[in-house]
């Protein structure tokens, strides 16, 4: 059984299970399945009772008779064969019991396969297929060709009639072919295999023209063959030529140059079949051109123009210079080659070329270009003024034309074999140079155009002008050629550029007190700058000066100090104070400056001076004169131990220090006012009186004065005694001088005063009245005569005793009312 049929088997089986879950208990169902032409596979469903089915085949429109087929009980699937090919038959199955009743039954219709058809002949024309002849058999809609291998190919290929043909199988490989036919019940059994095998394929080739009368066919070896056959015929001729051969390389010759020929290779295997065949066609190479000739276009010699004879079989023509160049036509007999390249001596061939390839060249021809320009031109100036123009050497000339022409307008020429001409440059001129070549073809396209500058000119009114202490302004006129000017100025130790469009240029921060060496350079962007031009000197103004010093000398004399860095200078001092002004003048580093008052501030500068002109000023250094001394001083003893001294305002001063000074001791204050209170004075002596005057910025002036002598001692122990006849006597002890006292009582009803000889110690006041108390001052007295009044004061309280006096009672001290 065919596989296709298994598969049919398969489905038919599998339908009727589905159909036998889906069935009632006591109904029958029936399926059919044609097998082959002769036999019907029949399937049911089980039914409930049934001891056995029987199933019968009638015929349908045929005087055939049925046939019968009888299965027990347990059985749901039977074949019904011996039936006739192409027939319908109604089958009908029926579930009978023990008694041979039907318990169900069903019945359906179908057809038999055709009968089996017979393979005639099998044959392969072809490598890849194989043809089959059988007869055609009744009732068939199709047939099937059936193509089986050894090692597991195959195929099934459906046909209508015959002839079929299988296709996509192996060259040279040996197949088994069977047929079926086939209509609406299904396909018949396979007929008898027939053997047969594939052919060789044909030679894969390839064909080309070497030559204009060859063409070569080469392919590679096919598997199998022991022969190829080639057969090659031209174009439009019945003449062919045909050869056998066992090598892959057939070479025809003495062919006709450009005529197409058609060749066609078969291969044969060891059997002696044919195989496939293969054509190819092949164009032989043209002939050679010939009538080559060759041409300039007229006017400017800007093409080549080829003109050649035409001939068979090409589809192009080609012409070839010597130097590459090429042109080509397909419709023309001429072309032309462009652009030119000068200086060159072209060979022209001409090819003509089809499919196959190119004819070979004919005759070569000759032609001359026009020269080239020369490659390098340039200028030389070996000295200022005198110039050549200079190219290189150009072949295939017979003399060069050399033009230059200035900038503004003018311009000569110069015609020579050489490969130089002198002309004349003057500075600050552009010239432009070109040369062109000639020969007998004509002249050289123009040569490249050299742009030549000469050096700017140097300008010849430079005015270097010092227009401040460190600054020079050089001014000039503009000159030919020069589109920036750079000024340089140099001394022993700096160079300062300035580069401007315009002729003036202003150089500043020099060294002061330099010497400078200024050129103004004329620059352009094609020649740098002229480095020929001359120099120009100019001093600058002195350094200034550096006050370090300020000395005063004595109250009214300063001694100005300074750092001199310039030679052979004369330096000025100005002091410039409120009202007033003092100079002084030295070429040292120091001046004196006297007669300036006391008390006075300054400002201190000073400048150079030479031949050039006068420096900046130095800084200024504030200068200030010892304050004034005060014009009068006062010393007034307060107390016995303190004084007070004033004093009138000093100009200059803000604060004072006053000093009294003795060998017995000295005091000192240091006070902003005109006056201080001083302590600590010792009576009776006689102090030097100075004063030291301090302005704000700590400069002093020392001052002195007419001495000072403080008042004699007041007396110790100062006592009052009763004496008879209502007198009391004071008593005191003396400081140990010999000065002279006075003793005063003083009373609410009266005062009392007695003054004692020089160096005595007591003295007496008589008539005093009693019941009083007395206020006992004891006071040396000056040698002015007046009394010192700050002697300490006591209490005395004097009774009476009846009229005269009585008890004398000490009360106390009191201080000075």
């Amino acid at each position: 059984m065919g596989v296709l049929h298994l598969k049919l088997l398969k489905l038919f089986l599998l339908t009727t299970a589905l159909s036998e879950i889906c069935a009632a208990q006591n109904d029958i169902t029936l399926s059919v399945y044609t097998v082959t032409s002769k036999s019907m596979t029949v399937r049911w469903s089980g039914h409930s009772g049934a001891s056995s089915y029987k199933i019968t085949a009638t015929p349908k429109n045929s005087p055939e008779p049925s046939v019968f087929a009888q299965f027990s009980g347990n059985t749901v699937m039977g074949s019904v064969n011996s039936l006739s090919p192409n027939t319908v038959y109604t089958m009908r199955v029926e579930a009978m019991d023990n008694a041979v009743n039907v318990l169900s039954s069903a019945e359906t219709e179908e057809t038999t396969a055709p009968e089996v058809p017979s393979i005639e002949q099998a044959y392969s024309k072809h490598s890849d297929s194989i043809t089959v002849e059988f007869n055609e058999v009744p009732g068939a809609t199709d047939y099937i060709l059936r193509a089986q291998t050894f090692d597991g190919f195959f195929s099934e290929t459906l046909v209508n009639s015959s002839p079929g043909t299988v296709l996509n199988l192996q060259p040279y490989t040996d197949y088994t072919l069977s047929v079926m036919s086939v209509n609406s019940g299904g396909r018949s059994q396979p007929s008898l295999p027939v053997e047969a095998k594939t052919v060789v394929v044909a030679p894969a080739l390839n064909a080309s023209s070497p030559s204009n009368d060859t063409i070569v066919v080469s392919w590679e070896p096919v598997e199998h063959a022991v022969l190829y056959t080639l057969c090659i015929i031209m174009q439009g001729s019945d003449t062919r030529t045909k050869l056998n051969t066992t090598e892959t390389t057939v070479t025809f010759s003495d062919l006709e140059p450009g005529t197409n020929y058609s060749i066609k290779g078969t291969a044969w295997d060891p059997d002696g079949n044919p195989g496939d065949d293969m054509t190819v066609y092949q164009i032989t190479r043209p002939p050679i051109p010939a009538e080559v000739q060759i041409s300039l276009m007229p006017g400017r010699s800007l093409g080549l123009v080829v003109f050649w004879g035409s001939v068979r079989g090409a589809d192009g023509y080609v012409a070839q210079s010597s130097n590459g160049q090429n042109c080509s036509s397909t419709m023309e007999t001429y072309c032309v080659i462009s652009p030119l390249g000068c200086g060159q001596n072209h060979t022209i061939t001409v090819t003509a070329e089809n499919q196959a390839g190119p004819s070979e060249p004919s005759t070569p021809e000759d032609q001359l270009t026009y020269p080239c320009p020369p490659d390098f031109i340039w200028v030389e100036e070996p000295t200022p003024g005198n110039c050549s123009v200079v190219w290189s050497t150009v072949p295939w000339v017979d003399y060069y034309i050399a033009y230059v022409k200035r900038d503004d307008g003018a311009e000569e020429r110069c015609n020579t074999t050489h490969t130089s001409c002198h002309f004349q440059c003057m500075c600050g001129y552009t010239y432009l140079t070109t040369v062109f070549a000639y020969n007998q073809a004509g002249s050289s396209p123009p040569g490249p155009v050299v742009n030549y500058t000469t050096i700017p000119c140097c300008p010849e009114d430079v005015s270097v002008l010092l227009v401040s202490t460190e600054t020079l302004e050089i001014m000039w006129s503009a000159v030919r050629g020069a589109e920036l000017y750079e000024t340089i100025a140099a001394d022993q130790s700096d160079v300062i550029h300035c580069n401007d469009t315009a002729p003036v240029c202003a150089l500043s921060d020099l060294t002061c007190n330099s010497v400078y060496s200024v050129v103004v350079r004329p620059c352009s962007d094609l020649r740098g700058c002229n480095n020929t031009c001359r120099a120009h000197t100019q001093e600058t103004a002195p350094c200034s000066p550096q006050i370090m010093n300020v000395t005063q000398t004595n109250s009214s004399s300063v001694r100005v100090y300074w750092r001199a860095p310039n030679t052979q200078a004369n330096y000025t001092v100005t002091l410039v104070g409120r009202s007033d002004t003092h100079t002084c003048h030295s070429r040292g580093t120091s001046c004196d400056i006297y007669s300036l008052p006391c008390g006075s501030t300054y400002e201190a500068s000073a400048y150079a001076t030479t031949s050039v002109g006068r420096s900046l000023p130095s800084y200024t250094v504030p200068l200030e004169t010892g304050p004034c001394c005060p014009a009068s001083v006062s010393v007034e003893q307060v107390t016995q131990a303190m004084t007070n001294v004033t004093w009138s305002a000093a100009a200059g001063a803000r604060s004072y220090v006053t000093s009294l000074t003795s060998p017995r001791g000295h005091a000192k204050c240091h006070t902003m006012d005109t006056h201080c209170l001083m302590g600590c004075i010792t009576c009776g002596t006689n102090y030097t009186v100075t004063m030291e005057a301090v302005s704000a910025t700590g400069h002093k002036s020392q001052c002195s004065y007419r001495g000072f002598s403080s008042s004699a001692c007041c007396p110790s122990s100062v006592r009052l005694y009763r004496m008879a006849n209502n007198t009391l006597q004071v008593y005191w002890r003396s400081s140990g001088n010999q000065h002279n006292y006075t003793a005063d009582l003083y009373g609410t009803s009266a005062n009392y005063t007695c003054s004692p000889s020089p160096g005595a110690t007591a003295c007496e006041v008589s008539e005093i009245m009693c019941g009083e108390v007395y206020t006992v001052v004891v006071a040396p007295v000056t040698r002015n005569g007046t009394k010192v009044t700050f002697c300490p004061r006591r209490l005395y309280s004097v009774s009476c005793s009846g009229n005269s006096v009585g008890m004398v009672i000490y009360r106390g001290k009191r201080s000075v009312d």
